[in-house]
């Protein structure tokens, strides 16, 4: 009896142990399958806040909240790969102290794009992938693309003592703002109501405090565009008008839409050689009103705040940019617009960028542009060039209410104390300019 007890026991005993082993193997599974679910990577702590002025505070400018470096690199999207190339190669944590990542020369690295991905749609050595539909695009694409490695252009026509007392020592008193206006050669009209109204050269007063500065006005201009159609040639009346004015900047590169980006590369490097003592810049188009004396109003306020931080030693740099911001824009996808990008150039958002026809920046952040724009590719549309170049910094523009991109109701737009707000409006014709101008005089006594 205790015989048979013993071995019915170790038959049970073999009968649950391949049940006890695939249960203990089932909880195995489910616990890994629980803590894969529900783990979650630390979440990176960015330590770098870039300092700046706001518009409604002194203390930090707005900044992103992304990474500093994007190592995020876009499929198909050629400025995306070209940019993420750039990154990695700037990138203190992945070029070391010791190795540095070799870069082809810019010219040979264009031709091979060029030859390879531009002109053999069916080259296996293109390394610029899903390329090979390039002939479909536009022409003004391509022609961007063909070109968008060349930054240096010859200066037509120059104006060196813009800034100066003489020829060898820039003046004592520098501009308080300086003005650089995009036009172009045909626009005579515009730039002259500019010079009469609120564009015009030399000591200007505030609206309020009467304080003013000096003002100094430049106007950004290329080469006729001789793709577009028969031009009549306008130099000699470009010279005459250059001879009575001075104002002139001149850059030997074709003025097209997509390169108007270059006019904000080419016209840094003049800042910095021929102006670089200006306390502040305004960069706009001819077409734009600027209530100039209430704009210096507001940047002698900066200029006293920036002043109250160097005294309690809390910042350096003046970093304001202000406009009238955009965030979270995508890029348009329809071919028909001026402002199209195709997919296979560029993937993503943009970066908060400021567009509306004219932006405000401190003298100091033009030449940081200068600088960090030799690592930003160049993009078609300029303004939201200038905010990826902001975005290399660490900066985010500023938004100022002040800044109109849609004009005022059309209802306000004759009545003058509509206008007590307003910096900037857009868009102006020259005989609106000076109307407007006209009207404004003495603007806070009659509201």
């Amino acid at each position: 009896m205790g015989k048979c007890c013993k071995r019915n026991g170790r038959l049970l005993c073999l009968c649950l142990l391949p049940c006890m082993m695939t249960g203990h193997l089932l909880i195995y599974i489910g616990v890994s399958i629980f803590i894969t679910i529900s783990y979650a990577p630390p979440k990176i702590i960015l330590h770098y806040i870039a300092p700046g002025i706001s518009a409604n505070s002194s203390t930090m400018a707005s900044h992103p909240l992304g990474p500093f470096w994007n190592l995020r690199l876009e499929d198909s999207a050629l400025w995306n790969q070209l940019q993420h190339a750039w990154d990695r190669e700037h990138n203190p944590l992945l070029r070391g102290n010791t190795t540095r990542i070799q870069r082809k020369p810019k010219a040979k690295f264009l031709s091979e794009i060029n030859n390879e991905c531009l002109s053999d749609n069916t080259s296996h050595k293109c390394s610029v992938p899903h390329m090979q539909d390039i002939n479909r695009l536009p022409e003004q694409i391509r022609a961007f693309i063909r070109s968008m490695y060349y930054r240096e252009y010859p200066l037509l026509i120059n104006q060196p003592g813009m800034c100066r007392k003489d020829n060898s020592s820039f003046d004592l008193d520098s501009p308080m703002l300086l003005m650089a206006i995009k036009s172009q050669v045909g626009n005579f009209e515009n730039r002259q109501a500019i010079r009469e109204t609120w564009g015009r050269s030399g000591l200007v007063e505030g609206e309020s405090n009467k304080k003013g500065g000096l003002v100094r006005t430049v106007f950004l201009l290329g080469r006729q565009d001789s793709s577009t159609g028969p031009h009549p040639d306008l130099k000699n009346l470009l010279e005459l008008e250059n001879l009575k004015y001075g104002d002139i900047l001149l850059w030997d590169f074709r003025d097209t839409f997509y390169n108007l980006t270059l006019k904000d590369l080419l016209f840094w490097r003049w800042f910095k050689q021929y102006c670089p003592t200006a306390i502040f810049v305004f960069k706009g188009d001819d077409d734009v009103f600027v209530r100039t004396n209430a704009l210096l109003d507001y940047l002698h306020e900066k200029e006293e705040e920036h002043k109250l931080q160097l005294a309690l030693k809390r910042k350096t740099e003046m970093n304001m940019f202000i406009g009238d911001v955009i965030t979270n824009a995508m890029p348009n996808r329809e071919p028909s617009t001026k402002y199209y990008i195709p997919e296979n150039f560029y993937k993503g958002v943009y970066p908060p960028y400021a567009g509306g026809g004219g932006v405000v920046y401190s003298g100091s952040l033009a030449l940081r542009l200068k600088e960090v724009s030799e690592r930003v590719h160049l993009f078609p549309i300029d303004d939201v060039y200038l905010g990826m170049c902001l975005h290399r910094l660490g900066l985010s523009p500023t938004h100022h209410p002040g800044f109109l991109t849609f004009d005022l109701p059309a209802g306000e737009r004759e009545n003058p104390c509509a206008y007590r707000s307003v910096v900037l409006v857009h868009k102006r014709s020259p005989k609106e300019m000076v109307t407007l101008w006209k009207k404004l005089q003495n603007l806070p006594g009659q509201c």
